[in-house]
């Protein structure tokens, strides 16, 4: 494909994909760390182990993979004409709403992890849980339309 990235799409592509994988495997993991750090007694040892791999977790891999993942999606999007006003980009407009979307889960998530470590619990492990569902739906529904492109 040749644009502005030129012989550098793919590659750019390839990025993109591997910084969603780290991104949606910390979306998927520190819910369950909450979960874990819930049960824990308040206070405890093991309660401070979690408050450090959830502060791990969201400074190394969760919040640095989120933001590639943008920059590179844009770079992309951009690349198939997002802000040149291309046509029959309908899936991408979904797409991104759905990624905004994983970015105030995200967000909502990592502030739900630093409240817990205040000693602040207003979740119980079963909302976790569920919540603990919100990527895997999002993340499906986004690979189909990346793939499908179905409008």
């Amino acid at each position: 494909m040749i644009g502005w990235l030129g012989n550098a799409y793919l590659w750019v592509k390839a990025a993109h994909l591997v910084f969603v994988i780290f991104w949606m495997a910390g979306l998927f993991m520190l819910p369950r760390f909450l979960v874990y750090h819930q049960e824990a007694a308040p206070g405890s040892a093991e309660a401070a182990l979690w408050v450090e791999r959830e502060q791990k977790l969201r400074s190394i891999i969760l919040t640095p993979a989120m933001l590639i993942v943008w920059v590179l999606g844009l770079a992309l999007a951009a690349q198939l004409g997002l802000f040149s006003g291309v046509t029959g980009l309908g899936w991408l407009h979904t797409k991104l709403l759905l990624v905004l979307g994983l970015t105030g889960y995200h967000g909502y998530i990592t502030g739900y992890s630093k409240k817990l470590a205040a000693g602040k619990q207003a979740l119980t492990g079963r909302q976790l849980r569920l919540l603990n569902e919100v990527p895997g739906v999002a993340a499906a529904i986004i690979v189909v339309l990346a793939i499908v492109q179905p409008f």
